[in-house]
């Protein structure tokens, strides 16, 4: 195969390296259990570069990060369940924050009542990679899609 991808056909060895020397480029060897072995001219260099730049541009799950409050209200929960479906649908991961102030770290537990209501009003695929989990003056829970 030539540079340009067009098929040169059945060339012998010598010939294929002779037209690789004068163009300048590397002769490399693609199929070589195909009969006969494939060959194509390339700048090998530059196909490695840009192997290298395709593997490091796999974008990874973004975190997303949906924050909360232990006494909030319904339209607002029902607004931040549309908002953690959403980051979900587009393949993102979710932390659900919730945040105690003053008083309200003496009742962690109506926090864990409002993370069972996201939890029974969330619908779709997904799993919980990490349970509510009370840390410090805060609970946290992650989320990823199936």
């Amino acid at each position: 195969m030539d540079s340009d991808g067009k098929q040169l056909g059945v060339v012998p060895t010598k010939e294929a390296i002779d037209l690789s020397i004068e163009r300048d480029l590397d002769l490399v060897e693609v199929a070589p259990t195909a009969k006969p072995p494939v060959c194509k001219i390339m700048d090998f260099g530059k196909y490695k570069y840009q192997m290298s730049k395709k593997q490091s541009h796999k974008k990874a799950p973004d975190l997303k990060e949906v924050k909360i409050r232990p006494r909030i209200g319904d339209n607002d929960l029902n607004l931040k369940i549309r908002n953690t479906r959403k980051f979900l649908d587009h393949g993102h991961k979710v932390k659900v924050t919730m945040f105690f102030r003053g008083r309200e770290r003496a009742k962690p537990e109506l926090g864990m009542e409002v993370f069972k209501r996201v939890l029974e009003i969330l619908p779709g695929n997904f799993t919980v990679q990490q349970h509510p989990r009370h840390e410090g003056n805060s609970i946290t829970m992650v989320m990823a899609p199936k």
